[in-house]
């Protein structure tokens, strides 16, 4: 890791310190270049008990230099010896080894020589171009070695991690970009006026895997998810690399291997009734960021206020701003009566103040929903009209739809909130309760409309969503099986819509954006950032 502090000391600490890791192309790439010398072979005798001649994957450690290293290779000829270490890019254009190479192939000839072994160089091969680049071990070099671990063990040993790199090469094809975030975090702390770039890394490749057909059961085999009916008929087969979640609605068996294969590649489990509820979740270890599960409790008992005002600003500006863009109805005075109670938001004493603003508008956008639904979706939406908001259960189309949807948000960010070191039960706003993801509730108040308001409007004006994707029982209504694969499909849809994020001015999906905004908060839990600043679209 001397390596990569020389690099970012932020890098360093992120993966040392906080124990967080992205994988990307060239990493894996780097584990392709590695995979010969990874394995231990040949013998590694000390000087007095015979010579070494070759010798792959050495363990060395000092506590006098205090690192421990893995040599990719070490040559032996003449009673000298030669650490080598494997690199799969280039070295400078002067051809000399990049400084954080260099400094790892000096502590591991300084790792040699303090055991006895006669070295006086290092080289490292850069794949590349398959040449090796000799590295002397000179005293002033040793000297600067000595100091990089110094520095680095200070660094470790600090509460908060380095600010980013500014306006840095370096972050382009960092795999770390999208937990750093450091134009994003220059920009909010003023320490650039250059624009942020697009560096935050693609969409991912792989999404999330529904199960909602009553009596199937999930496997694995081969390194792939097996999804079948309760016949035995094949429903689905997914490779694991491309699966981001397992959601199961219902009566869905998961056999153990399954799980054990989810969890050691980093996918959650939930569980949801038929009916759409959220019952429960499962996932591998907690994340190793403890830091920020430090900081969320402290705000969590302390209150946290500036925060929450600022998550139920932003869920009554994004209101406001999908009234005015989709009512069929003059809606002059409702989102005047919006815009003066997210402006009130700044100024409130207490939660209840806030609770009691956020509650006047959520009431004032519900009464105003029904204008945004184009005939012969509006026929559907008397009955929301009449009854206004109801949940567990949903007692007309629209507020069925709308439940769906929120809890579908409020699962992805829960998998945000525990990918990032979170614990999903400790809310800033939502106060705890047995079972209830309350942080994650909390993130997705500035995203209900955005996002699942948006699909619930977009699937009933489109005509996705008719009369006959519903069931009425007892006074509850609840979609089909069919029905529901509607909006999960509409849902996905809209995840993966473009946005211009309204601070960083770069296009990103909802889907990067939930996983952004997730970041933002841990950065202002820890010190980082000043503000959380909420996602706003014009």
């Amino acid at each position: 890791m001397v390596s990569e502090f020389v690099y970012c000391p932020r890098l360093f600490y992120l993966q040392w310190v906080d124990g967080r890791f992205e994988d990307s192309d060239d990493i894996a790439l780097g584990r392709q270049v590695h995979r010969v010398v990874d394995e231990e072979t040949g013998a590694a005798p000390l000087p007095d008990d015979g010579e070494l001649l070759a010798a792959r994957s050495l363990m060395l450690s000092s506590a006098a230099l205090g690192v421990v290293a893995r040599l990719d290779l070490v040559e032996g000829a003449g009673g000298a010896v030669v650490p080598v270490d494997f690199k799969k890019g280039r070295p400078q254009d002067d051809g000399a080894a990049w400084p954080g190479d260099e400094v790892q192939v000096l502590l591991q000839a300084m790792l040699l020589a303090e055991h006895g072994y006669s070295v006086d160089h290092a080289e490292v091969y850069y794949a590349q171009v398959r040449r090796r680049v000799r590295v002397e071990l000179a005293a002033d070099r040793s000297t600067w070695a000595r100091q990089v671990v110094g520095q680095a063990r200070a660094v470790s040993t600090a509460v908060e991690a380095p600010l980013p790199l500014v306006d840095s090469p370096k972050c382009v094809r960092c795999a770390m970009a999208g937990l750093c975030l450091p134009d994003e975090t220059n920009t909010l702390l003023g320490r650039t006026d250059v624009a942020p770039r697009r560096i935050v890394p693609r969409d991912p490749d792989h999404r999330p895997v529904y199960v909602s057909d009553v009596g199937a059961s999930v496997g694995v085999r081969g390194g792939r998810l097996e999804i079948v009916s309760k016949d035995k008929e094949k429903l689905g087969s997914f490779r694991l690399i491309d699966v981001s979640q397992l959601v199961v609605f219902g009566r869905v068996q998961v056999s153990t291997v399954a799980l054990h294969h989810l969890f050691d590649a980093g996918v959650p489990v939930l569980w949801l009734s038929f009916g759409g509820w959220l019952k429960g979740w499962a996932s591998g270890p907690p994340g190793k960021y403890v830091e920020v599960r430090r900081r969320q409790t402290a705000a969590h008992a302390a209150g946290g206020l500036g925060i929450a005002r600022r998550m139920i600003e932003g869920k009554i500006r994004n209101c406001r701003t999908l009234l005015r863009r989709n009512a069929r109805t003059d809606v002059t005075a409702v989102l005047d009566q919006l815009a003066r109670l997210a402006a009130a938001t700044a100024t409130v004493a207490d939660f209840g103040q806030l609770l009691g603003v956020e509650g006047t508008a959520a009431r004032l956008y519900f009464e105003a929903l029904p204008t945004m639904l184009a005939p012969p979706a509006a026929a559907l939406g008397e009955r929301f009209a009449a009854g206004g908001r109801n949940r567990r259960p949903p007692r007309d189309p629209v507020n069925a739809l709308l439940s769906l949807c929120y809890t579908l948000l409020a699962k992805d960010l829960l998998t945000a909130t525990l990918a990032v070191g979170f614990d999903p039960y400790l809310g800033i706003l939502h106060r705890s309760r047995y079972g209830r993801p309350a942080l994650a509730l909390d993130l997705a108040e500035e995203f209900r409309p955005l996002i699942a308001d948006s699909v619930v409007i977009g699937l009933l004006n489109n005509g996705e969503i008719t009369g006959s994707d519903f069931i009425t029982r007892a006074g509850g209504v609840t979609l089909t099986p069919d029905g529901r694969r509607t909006v999960l499909a509409a849902y996905e849809r809209r995840l993966d819509t473009q946005v211009t994020h309204p601070v960083f001015g770069y296009r990103i999906s909802y889907r990067r954006v939930l996983d952004v905004q997730t970041r933002i908060l841990a950065a202002v839990l820890v010190g980082e950032l000043p503000d959380y600043i909420p996602m706003l679209t014009r």
